[in-house]
């Protein structure tokens, strides 16, 4: 028997832990722009009033089909965009350390409660109790087939092949930027001490879904 940690018992503010988690993505966007010269690259103007067309710039020149065609405007084709996007933006967001720390006692509180933990997809109907404590010893595994043993043991392996399952091909330009494929989350190990965490580490580290951390890094 362990005595729960005080942690656990946090409230839990789901509008503080997605307001965290959403700023924090923030910080890893790099910053991108239209170039400054698109939709310019015309030499064009305005044929003023007078002529029954509207004063938008006018592509000069004769003998093409571009000739007299509008240019530079956001509604003309081949014209540039609207407020063209700058890489000054303001990408990045600073978040109040209290805030973050509430997040992170919140979120832990949150993953003792079964039924939200249920809702959240995880497939842990077999699983003892939440959080589940194990013997120190296990530390020490340096084999992922008694890892994956482990798991079994605990009923934790349904939540593994849950996200096996779960690997699908993503949607979108992100395949072809080594995003290619997206999955569930799945068990997470937290350990003691960094030290002598080498053969955990690399026992967990080639099965699907399952992420390690150390409780001094939560």
């Amino acid at each position: 028997q362990v005595r729960l940690p005080s942690v656990f018992l946090s409230p839990i503010r789901t509008d503080i832990v997605h307001f965290v988690h959403t700023n924090m993505a923030k910080n890893k966007r790099q910053p991108y722009a239209v170039s400054e010269k698109a939709g310019h690259q015309h030499s064009a103007a305005s044929w003023g009033t007078g002529r029954a067309v509207s004063r938008i710039p006018r592509v000069s020149g004769s003998g093409t089909m571009r000739s007299g065609q509008g240019a530079f405007g956001n509604m003309c084709r081949k014209g540039r965009m609207f407020a063209p996007t700058k890489t000054w933006r303001k990408w990045h967001r600073k978040i109040n350390t209290n805030q973050r720390r509430f997040a992170v006692a919140s979120a832990l509180a949150a993953s003792a409660v079964t039924p939200l933990v249920l809702a959240r997809g995880h497939k842990i109907e077999k699983v003892p109790e939440l959080p589940l404590v194990v013997n120190p010893s296990t530390e020490k595994i340096k084999k992922t087939k008694t890892a994956l043993a482990l798991l079994e043991a605990l009923d934790a392996d349904a939540d593994v092949d849950k996200v096996k399952e779960s690997r699908t091909l993503r949607a979108g330009k992100g395949k072809y930027r080594n995003r290619r494929y997206t999955q569930r989350r799945g068990p997470l190990v937290v350990y003691s001490s960094h030290d002598d965490a080498e053969g955990l580490k690399r026992s967990f580290r080639n099965i699907a879904g399952v992420e390690l951390c150390c409780v001094d890094s939560l």
